[in-house]
C-alpha cells in the first residue's frame, strides 16, 4: 500500500514545528530576563546579577543556534512538501515571513554578537542595551511568526484573484481576527515557561548548596514572575478560547469533546471520544461546565462536532487530549507559583526542600504545554490549511509518499543528535553554574560602569 503523502507531509511538519518550538518559547522569555537582569546590575551594582547574566547569556546562545538551526528546515518545507498552498498564499504570507527575517533576525544576531563577545570590550550600558535589544528582537519574530500563522487560522484583508490570495488590506491581514489573543497567549507562554526553568535551575542550585546568591535570586525572581504570570495566562487563554468559539467553533468542540450542538455542553474531566459514533465513551463530566465557561450561561449552547460532515472535522482525539495537557500543566504551574508565593511571604522557601525538589523538576512544564496549545491549534484547524479557504489535501506538492516518509526518518535522525548535544551542553552548563570572577577580572568588567567600583562587592541576600 502506498504511504499517504497528506499524511506524511503533515507528520514531518508537525515534527519539526514541535521541535522547533521548544527553542523560541525559550529565547523568547530568557532574552528578556537577560535584559532585566543587566538593567538590576546597572542600577544596583550588583554582581550576582551580573554573573547570572553572562551565566544565563551562554545557555541563550545555545538554545538560540539550536533554534536557528531547527527552524531553517521550516522554510525548505514550503517548498518541497507544500508549494501548492506557497503559490496560493505566496503574497499574503511571503512578506510577513521576510518581516520577520529582516526586522527580526538579523536584529537578534547583529546585538546578540556584542552580548556573546562584548562583555569586556563595550561599556556595561551599552552590553545591558544590546540584551534589550536582542529581547525585542525575538518579540518581533513571534509578532511576524504569530501574524502569518494567525491569517491562516482566521484569514482577512484578502482577495483571491486568477486563484491566487492576493493582499488588499495590510492592516486585516496583520491584525487578523485571532492575532492580538494568539500574540499575547505566546508570549505569555514564552515568559512563563522561561520562569520555571530559571525556578527549576535555581531550585536545583539551592538542592546541591552551591552559587546560593545566585540561586536564591532566581528563585525569587522566578516565583515572583510565575505568580503573576500563570494565572494571568489562565485569563488571556479563556479569552483566547472564546475568540476561537466565534471564528472556529468546530476547533472547540473537539477540544471539549461536544458533539450535540442541540445540548448544553458538559466539561469532560475525562472521555475517550469515539468519532465513528460521534460520541464520547466513559465520560466523566461537569455538567453544563463548558457551556458556563464559553457562553456564560448555564444552558448556553454552542455549534456540536455533529453540525458539520465527518469530513470536516478535526482530529477529535488528538485536539481532546492535548487541550487538557496544557489545562492540567497550565494549573500545576498556578497552584506551584501560589505556593511558592505564600512560602516565601512565611520566610520559609529556601528551606522547604520538598518544594525545592518539586520545582527542581518541574523545568520542563512549560515547554510541554506550549507543544499540546500548538497542537490543539494546528490540529484544531484540520482539515483547512487556511480556514475555510483552502484544505489541507489542496496544498501539497505532488511528492510521492515515499520520498517525504525517507526525509521525515532523516529530520529525526538529524534532529535526534542536535537535541541530544544540545540538551547534554546545556546541562553542562548548568552544572557549572555561574562563575565568580576574581578580583582583577571583576575590576575590569566594571570599567565604564557609572556605577562606582567601590559597590561592585555586591550584597548577599
Amino acid at each position: 500500500m502506498d504511504a499517504d503523502p497528506v499524511l506524511l507531509a503533515r507528520l514531518q511538519f508537525a515534527f519539526t514545528v514541535v521541535f522547533h518550538i521548544i527553542f523560541p518559547s525559550f529565547t523568547i522569555g530568557l532574552s528578556a530576563w537577560l535584559a532585566t537582569l543587566g538593567g538590576l546590575w546597572l542600577a544596583t551594582g550588583e554582581e550576582r546579577y551580573q554573573h547570572l547574566m553572562r551565566f544565563w547569556t551562554r545557555i541563550f546562545a545555545v538554545s538560540f543556534a539550536m533554534g536557528v538551526v531547527s527552524g531553517i528546515v521550516l522554510s525548505y518545507q514550503f517548498g518541497t512538501n507544500w508549494s501548492r498552498f506557497s503559490a496560493f498564499t505566496g503574497d499574503v504570507l511571503g512578506p510577513l515571513l521576510g518581516y520577520e527575517v529582516l526586522a527580526a533576525f538579523f536584529l537578534e544576531a547583529t546585538f546578540l554578537g556584542i552580548l556573546l563577545f562584548g562583555f569586556n570590550k563595550v561599556p556595561p550600558w551599552l552590553y545591558t542595551l544590546s540584551a534589550g535589544i536582542v529581547a525585542f528582537g525575538t518579540m518581533s519574530s513571534a509578532f511576524w511568526i504569530l501574524s502569518a500563522n494567525s491569517w491562516m487560522q482566521t484569514p482577512a484583508g484578502y482577495a483571491v484573484k486568477n486563484g491566487v490570495a492576493v493582499p488588499v488590506d495590510w492592516l486585516k491581514i496583520i491584525f487578523n481576527p485571532s492575532f492580538p489573543y494568539r500574540f499575547a497567549h505566546m508570549l505569555n507562554a514564552a515568559y512563563l515557561t522561561t520562569a520555571f526553568v530559571v525556578l527549576g535551575v535555581g531550585a536545583r542550585f539551592l538542592l546541591e548548596g552551591r552559587s546560593l546568591r545566585e540561586g536564591r535570586t532566581m528563585l525569587r525572581m522566578g516565583i515572583g514572575l510565575a505568580v503573576v504570570l500563570a494565572p494571568l495566562q489562565l485569563f488571556i487563554g479563556d479569552q483566547h478560547g472564546l475568540n476561537t468559539l466565534e471564528h472556529q467553533p468546530i476547533k472547540v468542540a473537539a477540544m471539549e469533546g461536544h458533539w450535540d450542538g442541540s445540548k448544553p455542553a458538559d466539561f469532560h474531566l475525562f472521555a475517550w471520544p469515539d468519532e465513528k459514533a460521534g460520541k464520547n465513551d466513559f465520560a466523566i463530566s461537569i455538567p453544563h461546565g463548558s457551556s458556563l465557561v464559553l457562553t456564560h450561561s448555564w444552558d448556553g449552547k454552542f455549534p456540536g462536532l455533529l453540525s458539520v460532515p465527518p469530513d470536516q472535522r478535526p482530529p477529535v482525539v488528538t485536539v481532546f487530549f492535548a487541550f487538557r495537557i496544557m489545562l492540567v500543566l497550565g494549573f500545576y504551574m498556578i497552584g506551584a507559583a501560589l505556593y511558592g508565593a505564600f512560602l516565601w511571604w512565611r520566610g520559609t522557601l529556601f528551606e522547604t526542600r520538598w518544594f525545592l525538589r518539586v520545582v527542581a523538576n518541574s523545568w520542563w512544564v512549560g515547554f510541554v504545554a506550549v507543544i499540546s496549545g500548538w497542537v490543539v491549534t494546528e490540529s484544531g484547524r484540520q482539515p483547512w490549511l487556511v480556514y475555510g479557504v483552502m484544505r489541507t489535501a489542496d496544498g501539497i506538492s505532488p511528492v510521492p509518499g515515499a520520498t517525504v516518509l525517507g526525509t521525515l526518518g532523516l529530520f529525526i535522525v538529524a534532529y535526534g543528535i542536535v537535541f541530544s548535544f544540545g540538551i547534554y551542553y546545556m546541562n553542562r552548563l548548568i552544572k557549572h553554574g555561574p562563575d565568580t570572577p576574581e578580583p582583577d577580572e571583576q575590576s575590569d568588567n566594571f570599567s565604564g560602569n557609572p556605577i562606582s567600583a567601590a559597590r561592585s562587592a555586591g550584597h548577599d541576600i
